[in-house]
């Protein structure tokens, strides 16, 4: 069990805890390997995971997110949250985050970087010893992010995917077909399917 800083429960997200523990052991391994960087940070919840993990492994964590919301959480999708709404008919997560993060004492290992995940992409061009995909669950959302930072994995690094539901009646198809390509690449061996979290290991080059 993960000790905690804050009640999990009230931050806004949606991970489960069995998956929160694996992103945390996760992180805590692959550290010393280069930053953690996470796609799709919403309000903090796998962030806290993360950070705490990367601060246990001598490293930081790399939050990339837009902070406007996925397709599923815009006004009038399945996944809006009305307490979100940024007063200009779209959604802010930044301030929550930003909470979040303050009241787990993470900010001195958490950076957040407030763009998408494309644009930050051009930027970092070091190795990661971790990346965690869970950004924009439309294929191409999904493909993108994986082609553009499953590259920076460092050997011995973890990918990490979620939502990833291997029968379709659970779920949406995008992550799992991602993680089929990543099996498929040669670059990954998996390590585990923790609930809908995915965890694959960077071969050597």
């Amino acid at each position: 069990m993960v000790d905690l800083p804050l009640d999990i429960s009230a931050v806004k997200g949606f991970l489960a805890q069995a998956e929160g523990e694996a992103l945390y052991e996760s992180a805590r391994k692959s550290a010393a390997l280069g930053p953690v960087l996470e796609i799709g940070s919403y309000c903090g919840k796998s962030t806290v995971y993360l950070g705490l993990g990367a601060r246990e492994g001598g490293g930081q964590v790399l939050a990339v997110d837009h902070h406007r919301g996925s397709e599923e959480n815009q006004p009038g999708q399945m996944f809006h949250d009305p307490d979100l709404a940024d007063g200009h008919g779209g959604i802010d997560t930044l301030p929550h985050f930003r909470k979040t993060m303050r009241d787990a004492g993470l900010e001195d290992v958490v950076i957040p970087v407030a763009t998408s995940a494309r644009h930050f992409a051009h930027v970092w061009q070091q190795p990661l010893g971790m990346v965690f995909i869970d950004g924009g669950h439309t294929l191409d959302a999904a493909l993108a992010d994986y082609r553009l930072y499953a590259p920076k994995v460092a050997p011995g690094g973890i990918l990490a995917i979620h939502d990833v539901h291997p029968d379709p009646e659970t779920g949406g198809r995008p992550p799992y077909e991602v993680y089929e390509l990543a099996l498929a690449s040669g670059l990954f061996k998996g390590l585990a399917l923790v609930e809908t979290l995915a965890l694959l290991e960077r071969l050597d080059a």
